[in-house]
């Protein structure tokens, strides 16, 4: 299998590796984040690349790409520790929206194309324990629409959003996978409030409340789309994954060359040397099965998902050790705030728990795989 980038993929990377190199330093990163990770000119600043249309199609103002560009982008993007809500907004949501009526479409989705609309979506619920099934809020149709009642958690960018895609019940249990609807909220609707709050990366996130709040439908059989939806931010999660961990090895490596103990660089200790060789190691599992399901999200749902939790659990081993051993080589540094690693560390922390953790993901892989005894067919 050809592994290698065509000409416009690789442009692409070179696009955004040039910005996030001269208009994304961590200084700026660092002061956003102490700000409270307010991220809306960022979130401009990638529009004006083109960004944020890469996933819509071209009938909607955008570039009509797939996820192996989705997957470059998202690469550069943990490289640079960028802390806009870019995969939730240009790549999750287009996919839940392309379950929605021609007519809704075409209004949002240009708007999403040009950044003139931030759009996020919904998904989480407090007590769901990462289960996408969980959905206790609830649709309530009234004349010729729909109301909704409920809270969604850790809602990306809430604060600064136009609007939301939310899943709600419309029949069934509250674990069903039938009855999940698709709906999107307009910011300022009657009875919607986003309390919101910085997240331990600095970004930003908030409570979606809905009281009785106007919603427009998207789908009332949503389960199927949600599903896909989560996979698309599953893969971004890995490539930007990816992508932080390249940099963060990169940095330790740098500091082992350069500082020094007993006279000599930390490089010259055999000890540490083994230890950089598996964290290497780690980041290369990773980055095979990044890969891996950034080219399974086209496969029919029982396969797709299986892959993606696949590769949710050797990222959530990858980041888990490559963050750990290259802070314990740093030392007392790698934790401290004003040193970049530390950050590094923080975000793969958070990308680990991301779309459900490691344990989940391995639950996930177990109960799809009865059937060949845990051999991969």
């Amino acid at each position: 299998m050809d592994f290698e980038f065509t000409d416009d993929q690789v442009s692409l990377r070179d696009a955004v590796a040039k910005w996030v190199d001269k208009g994304f330093d961590f200084a700026r990163r660092h002061g956003i984040a102490k700000a409270g990770g307010k991220t809306r000119d960022v979130y401009t600043e990638l529009a004006e690349l083109g960004l944020t249309g890469l996933a819509i199609p071209e009938a909607h103002g955008g570039m009509g790409f797939g996820a192996v560009e989705a997957m470059v982008v998202m690469e550069e993007l943990g490289r640079g520790l960028v802390n806009a809500p870019y995969a939730a907004a240009a790549l999750v949501v287009p996919s839940l929206l392309s379950a929605a009526p021609e007519a809704v479409q075409a209004v949002w989705l240009p708007k999403i194309a040009d950044a003139s609309a931030l759009v996020v979506p919904a998904l989480q619920e407090r007590r769901a324990r990462y289960q996408l099934s969980h959905v206790t809020t609830t649709a309530t149709q009234v004349g010729g629409g729909w109301v909704l009642t409920g809270q969604k958690s850790v809602v990306p960018a809430a604060d600064e959003a136009d609007a939301f895609v939310v899943p709600a019940r419309i029949s069934g249990a509250a674990d069903s996978t039938a009855g999940i609807g698709l709906f999107l909220v307009e910011r300022g609707a009657t009875g919607a409030s986003t309390p919101a709050y910085p997240t331990q990366d600095g970004a930003r996130a908030g409570e979606l409340k809905l009281a009785n709040t106007p919603a427009t439908l998207i789908s009332a059989d949503g389960w199927a789309t949600l599903e896909q939806a989560v996979d698309v931010g599953i893969a971004a999660a890995c490539a930007e994954g990816v992508g932080a961990m390249d940099r963060m090895v990169a940095i330790t490596v740098d500091y082992m060359n350069t500082r020094k103990q007993f006279g000599t660089t930390l490089s010259t200790f055999q000890a540490l040397r083994h230890r950089i060789a598996d964290v290497k190691m780690q980041l290369e599992l990773g980055r095979s099965m990044s890969f891996y399901a950034s080219l399974k999200l086209g496969e029919p749902a029982p396969q797709r998902r299986r892959a993606l939790s696949q590769a949710k659990v050797q990222l959530g081993n990858s980041v888990r050790y490559v963050g750990q051993q290259c802070t314990q080589i740093h030392g007392g540094i790698g934790v401290t705030d004003q040193y970049i690693s530390s950050h590094y560390f923080k975000r793969l922390t958070m990308l680990e728990m991301a779309y459900g953790d490691t344990m989940h993901h391995l639950g996930e892989v177990s109960a799809r795989m009865q059937d060949t005894a845990g051999v991969f067919a």
